[in-house]
């Protein structure tokens, strides 16, 4: 198993997770709602961190439930956990084993709090500090950089909105996402001839707002951990508070603008940087306006809803920096000092 089969098992193993773990994930919104929860407490690290800022938006956005990304060494280091009375305490992790994440946990539930853990591993030590679990049944992902568990991960959050919501439409809209993903990845070969353009990118901003400002993170880390890029990502409204002064001629710019409320915000700076500023660009849409601004342009499905965007959206980010990481003659198998389990305290 490779990293790009893992990328290629996406549809397969989001339709699986939707269809095994709808019961739980109903059981936990069911828990939450009981419980009157004020506020969400999430802790994460790494891909599985811009799953919490996905779960920001979404559950701040759709479930009006104020959601705040946790700071475990307040937990571990100072000894000095917050106050989190009432909260709903989320735990994200692909391999569960994080000892600042469980400390989070158990903290939560040392406070009385209700604890959720969202993880490919569910008999881990997160798994084992969590009232609920909810198992991404990704299966073994044994490429170093996450892909498949990171979209579960961001499918799990989605789920748990949803059933929050308890419409019945919201299950039908995520139903449809394993589809959208399979039509991504045929755009695999203009992706790739994309990132052949890309091949001398040392450095590079990567931008996303709203519900993708998730996106930007997780596709910079990607151009790190794989093609060793200086990725910084930024939402398009921070952008313009001093980094954009960097840009200069040729100055490579990857940017994720979808249809919805942030998209009329970002079209002026893509203009900007496109036609004064000469920025070379790489676009993720499903607005024609947008793509036509990139030479190198790619097109989601027009129906996606905004709020699900990030789910599909990265799928092209991850095809572009394997495919930028193979054209500079690097292994997407073996990164460089890193590994596929970090344990951080």
């Amino acid at each position: 198993m490779s990293l790009h089969s893992e990328i290629l098992e996406q549809p397969d193993c989001l339709a699986n997770l939707l269809t095994s773990q709808r019961q739980m994930v109903e059981r936990v919104a069911a828990a939450i709602t009981r419980r009157n929860v004020p506020f969400v407490m999430l802790a994460a690290r790494g891909t599985s961190d811009n799953a919490g800022r996905y779960a920001n938006y979404l559950l701040g956005g759709v479930n009006r439930l104020p959601l705040a990304l946790a700071t475990p060494s307040l937990f571990t280091y100072y000894e000095q956990p917050p106050d989190l009375h009432g909260a709903l305490v989320i735990g994200i992790s692909q391999s569960g084993h994080s000892p600042d994440i469980v400390s989070v946990l158990q903290e939560g539930k040392r406070q009385g709090c209700l604890t959720v853990a969202i993880t490919n591993a569910p008999s881990s030590a997160l798994g084992q500090a969590a009232d609920f679990v909810i198992d991404i049944q990704a299966s073994p992902e044994l490429a170093v950089a996450a892909t498949k568990t990171y979209t579960a991960e961001l499918l799990s959050v989605a789920m748990l909105s949803a059933a929050l919501q308890g419409r019945p439409d919201g299950w039908e809209t995520l139903e449809k996402i394993p589809g959208w993903i399979r039509s991504t990845l045929e755009l695999e070969e203009t992706i790739s001839g994309a990132a052949r353009r890309f091949q001398g990118m040392q450095r590079c901003a990567v931008i996303g707002r709203g519900y993708n400002y998730c996106t930007a993170f997780e596709w910079a880390l990607k151009l790190k951990e794989l093609a060793y890029v200086e990725a910084e990502p930024y939402s398009s409204a921070d952008f313009q508070h001093g980094p954009i002064a960097m840009v200069d001629k040729g100055f490579p710019v990857l940017t994720v603008i979808v249809e919805g409320k942030v998209a009329d915000s970002m079209m002026p700076l893509l203009q900007h940087l496109r036609r004064d500023l000469l920025a070379e660009l790489a676009i993720v849409s499903n607005l024609a306006a947008a793509l036509s601004l990139a030479p190198a342009a790619f097109r989601l499905p027009a129906d996606l809803p905004e709020q699900i965007t990030p789910i599909v959206s990265i799928v092209a980010g991850q095809l572009f920096a394997y495919h930028l990481t193979l054209s500079k003659g690097l292994d997407p198998e073996k990164p460089r000092t890193i590994s596929k389990v970090t344990d951080t305290r």
